[in-house]
């Protein structure tokens, strides 16, 4: 009833099929891989004559059969997508070459591309959206487990019932597989659970690059490396439960309107006492602050701008942490926020769910939008009746008579209208510590010598950086932390190691999208100069993470923030500006300038800043990513032989006044632009062999000269320690700890200079506030022994890391009972 159509038109589409993608890609046994494939090709290349043209001793121009050259290949969802069209599907004339067509041409391979067409579109009927705003991991998810073929396998079945089996369908679009054996039953090998770990955490990011992590795959095959007791089919099934099975489609997404924190005008708190003045709404202060309330003391909250919850309102959409378990009550209590947020917004089998979750085995263990968690901090906040928050406000002058803090004038932001307020106990949780400079208390800014506290790392040095994952001691199962995918390359062994006024590499960093209607795309911002960043070494960004959002952490600026933390608002904000007009210009060349490829720029051009966050703020965080900025100089200074195993030991020094414990690496982003032949970096450390967990002693937050001022956030440490300090969960357990002794003093009649440090500490522990980390906290924090072995921990009762509870946890808890 039909002339037969071999070929006739063929879409442009959003992918074009070439003849590349159906055969062995560079250095692979199969071709390249897609992460959107809908289905696969396995005729070979082939097509009839073209014209009746030939010349002697060959065939009719055009016709060939590349029956050698020809592998299964991946089809693309992309590849159906028209350009310009977002209703409409192409799985037959679909987007490809020529040469290419011959391997798609064929029934069987239509009616595969077909049936995934009409999920699509069920699909994007279901979520009220059209085929090209669907997101391709729902569809590829529930392909899967239906039965459809993704990607070739000799070894298994696709119509089984083996769940194994759509495990390795779906992962093998990711790039888990170098060639076409799945080899399910076979053990999995420790280098090959290495390489898949990093490709499930590049998934989970949204880096995930599948043509790269495929070959990070092949060398882990080809590595001599130990079996393990698992399968890679079980491994496989294990990682698959973790993502949404997407039996059903996702509950459509409503646009999260934030509530306001609970705040009080100026004149209302002009001329009063409080019991707690706590300068600085990060996350650290916040801490504080609740913890304060709950205590029974009245606390002041004070913020410059109109935003609480520093840089996890602020773009940094995750916790920045290697250890998975409970820290402190206020910090558990706002990472369980954030997880039951997601879970009764979107399902507990969602994918949203599954990224929020903090008790995660990989690192980052949670993702969460910064509306999502500034919404969350303001009913944090709000809740505590105790606690008065001040907004654009911040510190001008502060009375000092002696060893006591007295009047802190406060100033509007942006104007000179000033009011005063008293405090019993002051708290500096700002990024900058400016409350401790305004009292005068010694401080520094920049990097010590390698000279002044033997610090290996320490001063102006030159450096390199090693992509591969650590520690090994996680990695052998020594340390319960989670691994990192870098550790410290090589030094230069004549770098000068002296001192200077140089900071880690600040940022802007912005909340991307690739949300199809939820993005606006930069202008060129004021003062553009394509010719920084023809050659930067930071080009890129991605999105596609929760809800479509992740990070935008490239574009940082070193050296040009040197002169941040001691200069005024006004200058802080012409350098603040600079960096924001940067990644701005930075978002704007990868999408516009003709020297990065067509293709690429296209890419680029789908990611835009989110038009539900920061919407009073051009969609752009409230505050720059102040890394470091200036340091107390306390009691004790926290220095690298803090963070590293002592001498004969393996675990790091005690300290019997710990209120808190370390647990990221010692690290720094460049300081300089400064370079060496041989050497990519001024300063950039990660230390992650070097570094184990530390306990931070309480005299880091108490000040020299001072009394009633305590600095959870800019504590005393060296540059190089400042690396495991200066993360938010660190943070907001020092910051608790700060309330809890800011109550302490009220109620035994003193200060927070002269507490006794070992009361706090067993206050602390009592309320399961962990100050020493041990292998088995995660699992075990409510064992009744646990808060005895934390006292106890900062006594020098453990060796190691290792608290063995279930052999001496009845005898720590009956001496810690007894005041021993």
């Amino acid at each position: 009833h039909e002339f037969y159509v071999r070929e006739a038109r063929r879409i442009t589409g959003r992918y074009i099929f070439t003849q590349h993608d159906a055969m062995l890609a560079d250095g692979l046994e199969r071709a390249p891989v897609h992460e959107d494939s809908i289905g696969v090709t396995e005729w070979y290349l082939d097509t009839h004559a073209c014209t009746p043209r030939r010349i002697e001793g060959a065939l009719e121009e055009g016709k060939m059969m590349l029956d050698v050259e020809t592998f299964p290949g991946q089809v693309p969802y992309r590849a159906i997508l028209p350009q310009g069209v977002d209703n409409l599907l192409v799985p037959v004339c679909l987007s490809s070459t020529h040469v290419a067509w011959g391997t798609i041409r064929l029934e069987p391979t239509w009616m595969n591309l077909c049936e995934s067409a009409g999920y699509a579109a069920a699909l994007s009927i279901q979520n009220k959206i059209t085929p090209a705003q669907l997101d391709p991991e729902l569809l590829l998810l529930k392909l899967a487990a239906s039965h459809v073929m993704l990607s070739f396998f000799n070894d298994v079945d696709v119509a089984s019932d083996d769940p194994r089996v759509a495990a390795a369908q779906y992962f093998a679009t990711k790039g888990f597989f170098a060639d076409y054996n799945a080899r399910i039953d076979e053990p999995l090998t420790e280098s090959v659970r290495a390489a898949w770990g990093k490709g499930l955490t590049a998934m989970r990011e949204g880096t995930l690059k599948p043509m790269e992590l495929i070959k990070v795959v092949r060398d882990a095959e080809a590595a001599a490396s130990k079996p393990m007791e698992r399968t890679r089919g079980e491994a496989l099934l294990g990682m698959w439960k973790t993502l949404s099975t997407a039996k059903a489609a996702p509950k459509p997404r409503s646009k999260l309107t934030v509530q306001p924190v609970r705040s009080s005008t100026a004149a209302k708190v002009n001329g009063k006492t409080y019991d707690l003045v706590v300068v600085g709404g990060t996350p650290g202060g916040i801490a504080c602050a609740v913890r304060g309330a709950r205590e029974g003391l009245s606390v002041l909250l004070v913020q410059h701008n109109q935003h609480i919850g520093g840089m996890l309102t602020n773009g940094l959409m995750q916790w920045d942490a290697l250890y998975g378990g409970p820290r402190s009550p206020v910090f558990n209590e706002y990472a369980k926020m954030i997880e039951d947020y997601y879970r009764e917004t979107f399902g507990e089998e969602s994918r949203q769910y599954s990224a929020a979750r903090y008790t995660q085995t990989h690192y980052p263990m949670s993702r969460f939008e910064p509306s999502v968690a500034e919404h969350l901090f303001n009913q944090l906040v709000s809740a505590e009746k105790n606690i008065t928050t001040l907004l654009l406000h911040y510190p001008a002058v502060i009375q000092r008579d002696g060893e006591m803090l007295k009047a802190l004038t406060l100033r509007e932001y942006g104007t000179t209208k000033d009011i005063t307020v008293t405090g019993s106990t002051y708290v500096d949780a700002t990024y900058e510590g400016d409350l401790a400079a305004l009292a005068k208390v010694p401080y520094r800014v920049g990097r010590e010598s390698r000279e002044e506290f033997g610090e290996p790392h320490a001063g102006k040095v030159f450096t390199n950086i090693s992509g591969e994952k650590g520690p090994k001691d996680v990695l052998e199962g020594k340390l319960n932390l989670h691994t990192y995918g870098h550790v410290q390359g090589s030094i230069d062994p004549t770098s000068p190691f002296t001192a200077d006024g140089a900071i880690q590499a600040f940022n802007h960093r912005f909340c991307l999208s690739n949300e199809p209607g939820n993005i606006r795309l930069p202008e060129k911002p004021p003062g553009y100069n394509r010719d920084e960043y023809v050659n930067y070494n930071r080009k890129g960004m991605n999105a596609g993470g929760l809800n479509g959002k992740s990070t935008f952490n490239s574009a940082i600026l070193p050296g040009e923030n040197h002169a941040y933390p001691d200069a005024t608002w006004p200058e802080r904000e012409k350098i603040i500006a600079r960096h924001t007009n940067f990644a701005l210009g930075l978002m704007w060349f990868l999408q516009n300038d003709e020297s990065v490829p067509a293709a690429k720029r296209e890419g680029f051009r789908r990611i835009g800043l989110p038009l539900d966050e920061y919407p009073d703020s051009h969609n752009l965080p409230y505050e720059l990513y102040v890394r470091e900025a200036r340091r107390i100089v306390g009691r004790h200074v926290f220095t690298q032989h803090d963070n590293m195993a002592a001498s004969g030991q393996t675990r790091t020094p005690i300290h019997a006044d710990s209120i808190a414990f370390t647990d990221w690496s010692m690290d720094s982003h460049d300081c300089t632009t400064d370079r060496r032949p041989g050497y990519a970096y001024d300063g950039k450390l990660i230390l992650t062999e070097e570094t184990r967990p530390a306990q931070i002693p309480y005299r880091c937050l108490l000040p020299q000269g001072v009394d009633n001022l305590l600095v959870p956030v800019c504590l005393s440490a060296t540059h190089v320690a400042w690396g495991a300090v200066r993360l938010e969960p660190v943070w907001m357990q020092t910051g608790e700890a700060a309330g809890f002794a800011a109550a302490l003093a009220k109620k035994h009649q003193t200060t927070p200079g002269k507490l006794d440090s070992d009361l706090l500490v067993r206050t602390l522990v009592t309320n399961k506030h962990f100050v020493t980390f041990f292998n088995e906290l995660q699992k075990h924090a409510d064992h009744p022994a646990m808060p005895a072995a934390q006292y106890f921990g900062t006594k020098g009762s453990f060796p190691g890391y290792d608290a063995k509870l279930e052999e001496r946890g009845k005898g720590l808890q009956q001496q810690f009972e007894a005041g021993l």
